[in-house]
């Protein structure tokens, strides 16, 4: 097989693999009582080169996530999210922020003050406004980092300490779950987490997005709220941690 032709057929499977995941949102969106339109795609495009991420773009995912800023560095110059917003959705170090500012449209993984207060600076210093999303430990899981669901709230009611931000709000990974329908209760407390939020009066905040739900359980997420799912493996196909 030609190197052109794999890439044909890689390119068709993952349009197939998109138009499968489409219809299985809007499955678990009409069965919540829900409109399919509302739940966004984030294609989670860590470990795949330009050319994959484009193929992704082109059979309409809503936005490319990045999770690695080597890698979010090396495919925008490529022109791999071209049409898209990219969104960066992996753990941020602070020594990397003016990596990222200015470069993505929302910054999902804000998972501390501190990561905030240097993404505020950044941002400030550069002239613009980063959206963010808080990342909040939903499973109070020791090896995860992420806020608590308290300290979560207390960020968004000061965000007019961080004008280089704007809050539009929330990201979760819950525990991996051993049965189908485990993560559920961790995807409806954060929607109430979500909504509680939302409904107080915070300057700088916009409470839009709530981003919970990968490849083994975005159908759950959907039913319990989440408007935007961020899939890798059901995109691309298992990653290859040994390249």
């Amino acid at each position: 097989m030609t190197e052109r032709l794999w890439a044909e057929m890689y390119t068709e499977q993952i349009a197939q693999n998109i138009a499968r995941i489409r219809a299985q949102m809007a499955e678990a969106a009409i069965r919540a009582g829900r409109k399919p339109e509302e739940i966004m795609l984030c294609a989670a495009t860590k470990m795949n080169d330009a050319e994959a991420v484009k193929a992704a773009v082109a059979a309409g995912v809503d936005c490319c996530g990045e999770n690695r800023v080597q890698e979010l560095t090396a495919k925008l110059p490529q022109g791999a999210y071209e049409g898209r917003p990219v969104h960066f959705i992996g753990h941020l170090q602070t020594n990397k922020v003016k990596q990222v500012v200015g470069k993505v449209d929302l910054i999902q993984s804000v998972d501390r003050i501190e990561l905030l207060a240097c993404i505020d600076k950044e941002a400030r210093k550069q002239g613009v406004v980063q959206n963010i999303l808080l990342e909040v430990n939903i499973g109070a899981e020791e090896s995860k980092s992420g806020f608590t669901p308290e300290a979560a709230q207390q960020a968004a009611a000061n965000m007019t300490e961080f004008p280089g931000c704007r809050l539009l709000g929330l990201m979760a990974i819950p525990p991996v779950s051993v049965h189908p329908g485990d993560n559920c209760r961790y995807f409806a407390e954060m929607h109430n987490l979500f909504v509680d939020i939302s409904r107080k009066t915070y300057d700088n905040v916009s409470m839009e997005c709530l981003s919970m739900g990968m490849s083994d359980d975005f159908a759950d997420a959907i039913r319990e709220g989440s408007t935007m799912i961020r899939v890798g493996t059901a995109i691309f196909g298992p990653r290859n941690y040994n390249v």
